[in-house]
């Protein structure tokens, strides 16, 4: 979408190289072309309290939004990720493409309610309910590009390549049909999901071996290629059974095998890595990857808590996804990432910076750059040149009144939560105007009328 140059005035920013204030953000075509600082507004100037760049969430499965409290019910026996997983595979079974788009398009109005303005969705629901491909081979893709259009979020596309049920080459689950590919369709599937995100402005490509349980050396090998130099997402020892198994198939663990066989550098992802020995933890830290952790859905289903002071201390990268979207929060995936710490090393303030005071900004300025590395975003941040996407705090919530600079985000991400959030610009356009989606109304009756239909079914 094209737009007129226009500015924003804002009484303190957070920039690349930390808080300014009097800020002018100038923009045209979705972009920042000036940031200037120390300046007075103009007349008629759209004006704000606090801006700060929008997030990246690295990792998000929209359809799953739709699941959001239909799991916490226990059954008989054990309770973990596998039983979920269970359950969300009897859930995706009733899915058409028009409850995809439906159900995603109203999670990426959230996401930018919750500060998020690109997210990285990690797509493997490719085919129809008997697992045979629809007419149009990304079918599925174009309606998750429909649904970011819709809501006007920014999109990095991460199709999934997916083809066995476990380690070893076990044959797939009869509810993963719909996931399934052999490399040379898969391939296909890739082309075909670069044309679907033709009209999206600013969107990306990325690949997503979906995890070793899924793939094989071979396969893995024969799809790498098609990620040229684009972002490559995969699942890597979010659950101790999963390592047990990785074990048990190849002597070592899935973040070993990974950091000795597949390449890992800064292209790449590793989504949760929750299980780390001290040596993975470090050499996951030097390669340049991303650890992309999505604490809210990791203490949902009780995967466990990722080394983070460690892996900081080591130079590590990480950014925050939402996963399965059972809330969607910025601020909250931050505060529980802290939290979880705290709670394992019985301590406060765990991930500051042992220079500064404030762990609410260490989370967020870390979060911005290695949620962008991700997804392919080299030029991010509230400066010339970067998306115009920009989150306006408002001032006048209980946990941010007469807050400044440090306290105000600290305050964002240890009380107020997505509450603060005021407007969101996402390529220089509001979306999100006194906390709502503009479009929320419209979206939230197509998600309704589908949840219903599904519910019912």
């Amino acid at each position: 979408m094209s737009i007129a140059s226009t500015s924003l005035w804002f009484e303190t920013a957070l920039l690349p190289q930390g808080w300014a204030d009097r800020v002018r953000i100038e923009m045209s075509d979705g972009a920042i072309t000036r940031v200037a600082t120390g300046v007075e507004p103009a007349p008629g100037e759209t004006r704000g309290a606090t801006a700060l760049p929008g997030l990246c969430n690295l990792h998000s499965h929209a359809f799953q939004r739709g699941m959001s409290g239909l799991t916490e019910h226990r059954g008989g026996g054990h309770d973990d990720f596998w039983s979920w997983r269970d359950l969300m595979y009897r859930f995706l079974d009733r899915l058409t493409p028009d409850d995809v788009q439906a159900i995603s398009a109203l999670a990426f109005a959230e996401m930018l309610e919750g500060g998020f303005t690109r997210v990285g969705e990690f797509h493997y629901l490719h085919h129809d309910p008997d697992g045979r491909p629809y007419a149009h081979l990304a079918e599925m893709a174009q309606r998750i590009a429909a649904a970011a259009t819709e809501a006007g979020i920014s999109l990095t596309l991460l199709p999934v390549f997916y083809r066995q049920g476990g380690f070893g080459g076990a044959p797939a689950a009869p509810g993963q049909r719909r996931f399934l590919n052999d490399p040379d369709r898969f391939a296909r599937l890739f082309e075909e999901s670069r044309r679907a995100l033709g009209r999206l402005p600013d969107a990306g490509l990325g690949l997503a071996p979906h995890s070793l349980r899924a793939v094989t050396p071979d396969d893995l090998a024969a799809i790498l290629p098609l990620a040229g130099s684009g972002p490559v997402h995969i699942h890597a020892a979010e659950q101790v059974r999963e390592v047990e198994d990785c074990l048990a198939w190849s002597g070592r663990r899935p973040v070993q095998w990974l950091l000795d066989e597949a390449g890992v550098d800064s292209r790449w992802c590793l989504i949760h890595a929750t299980h780390l020995t001290r040596a993975e933890t470090a050499r996951l830290a030097a390669s340049g990857a991303v650890a992309g952790l999505c604490p809210i859905t990791e203490a949902n289903l009780g995967d466990g808590v990722f080394p983070a002071r460690a892996y900081l201390e080591a130079g590590g990268t990480f950014g925050v996804g939402t996963d399965s979207n059972v809330l969607i929060d910025a601020a909250q995936e931050l505060r529980q990432l802290e939290y979880a710490q705290r709670l394992t090393e019985r301590a406060r303030n765990v991930l500051a910076q042992p220079d500064a005071a404030s762990t609410g900004v260490r989370l967020v300025q870390a979060a911005v750059r290695g949620g962008a590395q991700a997804l392919g975003q080299p030029s991010w941040g509230l400066r010339e040149g970067a998306p115009a996407d920009l989150v306006c705090l408002r001032d006048d919530g209980l946990a941010l009144s007469k807050s400044r600079r440090d306290v105000l985000i600290d305050g964002w991400v240890f009380a107020a939560g997505r509450q603060a959030i005021d407007r969101v610009w996402r390529g220089g356009v509001l979306r999100v105007e006194d906390g709502r989606h503009r479009n929320r109304e419209t979206l939230d009756r197509a998600y309704r009328r589908t949840l219903a239909r599904l519910l019912d079914a």
